[in-house]
């Protein structure tokens, strides 16, 4: 019956209908609920138009947001610190549970600390897979990872780093470093590379411990090998910020 008809010829009187005839009208009823659905639910707009724009607006919005509620949280953690210290005048024990929090601040990263130091910095290779003639790397390989910021962070503290900053935010116990894709997230926060390390210490001390780190001699080797890029600089006196974040700890590991 389809070839006849494809051939221009009139299907013999009296035949039944095919099934595709009878379905046509049902077909043409489903497209025609499908097109009022998704004009309705356009509501005069285009489906595939960008949304990036609203996204973008989203995300502003969200930030500021954040920005009131730290000002507001930071507002709130002064009056808590003058109601202490009114409090200590007249109460002892809770002057000697204020003096005891005011001797573990600096080692727990909630003071500022100053000092000569050194300065990491790690970035993403400018190349791609295509500027490569042979053996074109994985895309992978012309990034910098999770493991690469981790490897540097626990060289700098094994070579006796008494206070450390990513991206100019303080690190502390709690701190982890995740990252999703390029980007790196900390304490909330996300940043694009170079990653910039900041540690103070003895200069020399991290210097060794950096070239000992497995982790960082891998990386360095990609650098020479894939375009990656990888700084030192040795600081002669740098200033690492108090930590002012959350200090909950959601979770924790017993050593073994």
């Amino acid at each position: 019956m389809l070839r006849r008809a494809a051939r221009g010829l009139r299907p013999r009187r009296g035949a039944k209908k095919s099934i595709w005839s009878a379905g046509v009208p049902l077909i043409a009823l489903a497209a025609g609920l499908l097109f009022t659905t998704s004009a309705t639910t356009a509501d005069g707009t285009a489906l595939r138009d960008d949304r990036r724009p609203q996204l973008t607006q989203l995300i502003a919005e969200k930030r500021d947001r954040l920005a009131v509620s730290e000002k507001r949280a930071a507002a709130l953690l002064a009056e808590v610190d003058e109601e202490t210290a009114r409090l200590a005048e007249v109460d002892q024990p809770v002057k000697i549970a204020s003096e005891n929090a005011d001797a573990i601040r600096q080692p727990a990263g909630f003071t500022a600390l100053r000092g000569p130091g050194i300065t990491v910095t790690l970035d993403d290779s400018p190349r791609r897979g295509s500027d490569f003639a042979e053996n074109a790397p994985d895309n992978d390989d012309l990034v910098v990872h999770q493991g690469d910021v981790q490897a540097v962070v626990n060289a700098l503290w094994a070579g006796g780093a008494e206070a450390m900053t990513i991206m100019d935010v303080r690190v502390i116990s709690t701190s982890a470093v995740r990252c999703v894709g390029n980007t790196l997230l900390l304490h909330g926060q996300v940043f694009s590379p170079p990653f910039k390390i900041t540690a103070i210490g003895e200069p020399t001390a991290m210097d060794r411990a950096l070239d000992s780190a497995e982790g960082v001699r891998q990386f360095r080797e990609a650098v020479a090998d894939f375009g990656l890029g990888y700084t030192e600089k040795v600081e002669k006196n740098v200033t690492v910020r108090a930590y002012d974040g959350s200090t909950d700890l959601r979770s924790a590991q017993a050593a073994r």
